[in-house]
């Protein structure tokens, strides 16, 4: 078991991960989730940290927890369930920890210390990396509710959500940093394009909440990167939010196989969207279409 000082730990591994100082703490966001899970009644015992250098886990953010045990433990990839949870990127429970043979018992110390039986981990995971985990647990035995569980993994998504946001604003300072250092034009326009469409079809998994904010972004991201200065709240409004995700994906070079294997539909489906916005752009090919699109500001 791997154990020192939050502050100190977390100093260091600030200092191995790059992140910028400027970023608001992802901490913070984690937080304000699990105050909200709390005010919801999701469980007795609500806790998280961020995943940092090397898939470690550091657990930082605490509520209904009576001791200090668990406060600044490190835990590593395959170790525990929340090590488990951060190797195979899903969540992972047990209904009595201390007799699960599922996971390993490195950390039964400060498990047992706080009471804890019953725990489910989630976790964050974006772009494919897991960047946080969230815990649920209960001092009597027996699964988490069903609807503990599901709110979950509604703040899961959330925090998902909220973190590609903010990579997404890191990415688009350091291009204007670039810009500003080089005196040229903005580089990486294809790179902002293949950020538009993945963020788009990131969307398309997220509840309705979620999804309308991540898709007015990527609007606000179109119109920037094409010029346009028109309200980025009516950008949706000439297609259909799927449509755009079917122009994107060709923007891209796509087929409409490939497309319709990265927006999980059949490419029957695609073909339909993509005629749909074809007609509406009054396009005679799909990548007349994208043109017509970018210069409406609907695609970057």
């Amino acid at each position: 078991m791997c154990r020192t000082s939050p502050r100190k730990m977390f100093a260091l591994l600030m200092s191995t991960s790059g992140t910028d100082l400027l970023r608001p703490r992802d901490g913070d966001a984690l937080r304000a989730e699990l105050r909200r899970l709390a005010g919801a009644g999701a469980a007795p015992i609500l806790f998280g940290g961020e995943v940092h250098a090397s898939d470690m886990l550091l657990l930082s953010e605490f509520f209904g927890t009576r001791t200090s045990g668990l406060r600044g433990l490190l835990v590593a990839p395959d170790s525990g369930l929340g090590g488990t949870a951060v190797t195979s990127r899903r969540p992972f429970a047990v209904s009595d920890y201390a007799g699960a043979r599922s996971i390993t018992h490195h950390y039964d110390g400060p498990v047992n210390g706080e009471g804890i039986r019953a725990v489910l981990a989630v976790p964050v995971v974006v772009g494919g990396a897991p960047r946080a985990v969230l815990y649920a647990a209960d001092r009597a035995a027996g699964p988490i509710g069903d609807r503990a569980a599901d709110q979950m993994m509604q703040a899961g998504r959330r925090l998902a959500t909220e973190i590609t946001i903010r990579d997404e604003v890191d990415r688009r300072l350091r291009m204007r940093t670039a810009h500003e250092t080089r005196g040229g034009a903005l580089p990486g326009t294809e790179q902002l394009r293949a950020i538009h469409t993945e963020l788009r079809a990131l969307a398309a998994d997220l509840p309705e909440t979620e999804r309308a904010r991540l898709q007015k972004l990527t609007a606000r991201l179109a119109a920037v990167a094409s010029g346009e200065t028109a309200s980025t709240d009516s950008a949706d409004a000439t297609l259909s939010p799927r449509e755009i995700d079917v122009l994107a994906q060709v923007a891209l070079g796509a087929t409409n196989a490939e497309a319709a294997t990265r927006l999980s539909v059949r490419a029957e489906t695609v073909k339909s969207y993509l005629r749909s916005a074809m007609s509406k752009l009054g396009a005679h090919s799909r990548h007349e279409a994208v043109v017509l699109a970018r210069r409406a500001g609907l695609l970057p």
